[in-house]
């Protein structure tokens, strides 16, 4: 099973640097699918843009943590239900604190986001009056924010936890509220009505047994992180 995984994107994807060997919460759902399907599970290295592309191209066959995207349902099939659902959140520069998307919403705002992902959706729909710069990575993301080009990133509850753990930024949560259902993405192929109906009993068994969440949560104790910080987050289950 080929499986997408992203480079600087912890905790979802961890690479150790001595053995090149992957972890994390998002590696251990696809290692998860694997060992049920009975499959060898093969790592490739993308970054979210490039998914879209990367299923057409058939260097992937599965993709976990996605959000549902109209323009990339044009060519990949989501799994309906979700493996659970967070919140979307901003790691902001110092003095920095909206508490509403609209006050985001003026050209002197600037907001960093990664290019072909959902932060960069939420950018040019919520708040398309603000300077977007859109970046390939989360890594150039935050150095534009340390650096002080922009006042915020986009990212998702426990990448805003996690980042400010590190001190990259404060993390904030604007209002309305906008909710982050992780799902789960499939090459397009004829006769994968099954595969669709297996990951989706996959998908409800983790969200409704918050066993996903479970996990979430203790990649994140394990590392000293406490989602509290996340306001309106708080904690997965």
């Amino acid at each position: 099973m080929k499986f997408p995984v992203m480079v600087a994107e912890e905790p979802g994807y961890l690479k150790d640097p001595r053995t090149g060997e992957w972890s994390g919460f998002f590696v251990d759902w696809g290692k998860d699918i694997a060992s049920l399907l009975g499959v060898q599970i093969e790592y490739y290295e993308t970054t979210w843009g490039n998914l879209a592309a990367d299923f057409q191209a058939g260097k992937v066959d599965l993709a976990v943590a996605l959000n549902p995207n109209p323009r990339r349902g044009l060519v990949i099939d989501y799994v309906p239900g979700s493996i659970v659902e967070g919140i979307w959140a901003l790691v902001a520069r110092p003095g920095f604190a909206p508490k509403t998307w609209r006050e985001m919403d003026k050209k002197e705002v600037r907001v960093a986001v990664q290019k072909g992902g959902t932060m960069q959706v939420i950018a040019e729909s919520v708040i398309p009056n603000s300077t977007i710069v859109v970046v390939p990575s989360r890594d150039q993301a935050v150095l534009e924010l340390q650096s002080g080009k922009v006042d915020a990133m986009i990212v998702a509850d426990q990448d805003a936890a996690l980042l400010d753990s590190k001190g990259v930024g404060k993390a904030v949560v604007p209002t309305p509220v906008l909710r982050n259902p992780a799902t789960i993405g499939i090459r397009r192929e004829a006769g994968n009505e099954g595969f669709s109906n297996f990951l989706a009993n996959w998908m409800s068994q983790q969200n409704s047994l918050g066993l996903a969440c479970s996990r979430i949560t203790r990649y994140m104790l394990e590392r000293g992180i406490d989602m509290k910080v996340v306001p309106q987050s708080g904690k997965y289950c």
